[in-house]
């Protein structure tokens, strides 16, 4: 197993020094999956939810987490994020909404932790925006589909 390079030689919290580190394309994509009533879903896709489009409101959140991920998550570093996209479609068992992201720069670091978070805070805005009708959503599935880029290179999951 590799070691973490979040610690110091002493075990103390550290961020990564990426200074020396070369500047290349780097893409990672994540999803989440909030499961939710086939009526909450049959809601959303009519366009017949009291809030409005919960889609859009979401997608829009995702974009601004991915954008502030530094500021969410200790370590992490401020990104130059060239492209955020936030997709979100049914599920094919007719109780979920399925967030998959994709976010893109050219950098010396990652951008895993912004994927996974605006997948994160897209599914959370969704079940803020749906919980008057439906408390008993659950979301679940947050994971790293892929990421490509970087001194690791490609990198993908398995099918679920």
């Amino acid at each position: 197993m590799n070691k973490l390079t979040h610690l110091d030689d002493k075990g103390e919290a550290r961020m990564v020094d990426v200074t020396d580190k070369a500047v290349t394309a780097r893409e990672a994509r994540a999803e989440a999956i909030l499961r939710m009533a086939p009526e909450t879903l049959r809601m959303i896709l009519d366009g017949e939810h009291p809030k409005g489009d919960v889609l859009a409101v979401a997608r829009i959140a995702g974009i601004m987490a991915a954008k502030k991920t530094h500021e969410l998550i200790p370590l992490c570093h401020s990104l130059n994020l060239t492209s955020v996209k936030v997709d979100l479609e049914a599920g094919e068992d007719g109780t979920s909404v399925v967030v998959r992201t994709r976010c893109k720069l050219s950098g010396q670091t990652g951008v895993e932790m912004e994927a996974l978070t605006a997948a994160s805070v897209a599914a959370l805005t969704l079940y803020d925006m749906c919980k008057a009708v439906d408390r008993g959503m659950v979301i679940e599935a947050v994971r790293l589909l892929e990421k490509t880029g970087g001194r690791s290179g490609h990198w993908q999951a398995d099918p679920a």
